[in-house]
């Protein structure tokens, strides 16, 4: 399965203190969509793991033996690997944060950090990874929506009637997933099926579910039979507002 087809994003960590390297695995892999697949201790080995591993996402310290988080990154660019970078870092002088930046780090976490800070990098993270590969192209209004705000999954909702508060979700749904489900309906146009919902968000298709359900629940969405061909109808699901538009 290559990097298109896979719903969950990986990570590699690349850290050199070994307890820092569990405390962030920890962290990462309480948000809903992310696995660590693999860790380094310095550049030169972070190097090789992203040929071999070929995750999503590096997670990068910066003072590191052999070869540090500021020469990985241009090794990275240089060498054109397909993977993103988020800091995660002591430094934090604005020299090492430009050099950083300019090498096209999606986002810069000074340690300590809480775990709603990383939360909050990861999830717009997913956001972005699902806008952006969802088809082979892009208006300027959506594009100018992902990487201006940095939260497509907010800025997507069509109308003020869909805004939800984490207030009146039922219990183990969130706000921000379920924007980010919303948006994944609305970016890929017509009726998605939970499975298909869960590859765009980057979601296990099980909790997919329990968000479409809660939503079609809610009149947000609505939810259509499809019998095609051979096998078991599946259900569909469509944004109420656009399916009106529709008619």
């Amino acid at each position: 399965m290559n990097k298109t087809e896979r719903a969950e994003l990986r990570v590699l960590l690349i850290e050199d203190d070994p307890m820092v390297q569990e405390v962030n695995r920890l962290f990462v892999e309480k948000v809903d969509g992310f696995r660590v697949v693999g860790t380094a201790s310095h550049g030169m080995e972070g190097l090789k793991r992203i040929d071999e591993l070929q995750p999503d996402l590096v997670v990068l310290d910066i003072f590191m033996p052999s070869l540090d988080g500021i020469e990985t990154l241009r090794s990275i660019r240089t060498m054109e690997l397909p993977v993103d970078v988020v800091v995660v870092t002591a430094a934090k002088d604005t020299e090492t944060i430009r050099a950083m930046m300019r090498g096209g780090a999606f986002d810069y976490i000074i340690k300590p950090f809480k775990l709603e800070r990383i939360r909050q990098t990861l999830e717009r993270y997913r956001v972005r990874h699902a806008a952006l590969r969802l088809g082979e192209s892009v208006t300027q209004d959506e594009l100018d929506r992902i990487l201006q705000s940095g939260e497509a999954g907010a800025q997507d909702a069509p109308n003020e009637e869909w805004a939800v508060s984490a207030d009146n979700l039922p219990k183990g749904l969130n706000a921000a997933t379920l924007k980010q489900v919303l948006a994944v309906i609305r970016h890929q146009g017509g009726r998605l099926s939970a499975e298909e919902t869960a590859e765009g968000v980057g979601i296990a298709r099980v909790t997919a579910r329990r968000y479409l359900d809660y939503l079609e629940k809610s009149g947000i969405v609505r939810l259509a039979v499809h019998y095609g061909g051979l096998g078991r109808p599946v259900n569909r699901y469509e944004l109420a507002r656009e399916q009106n538009d529709h008619k």
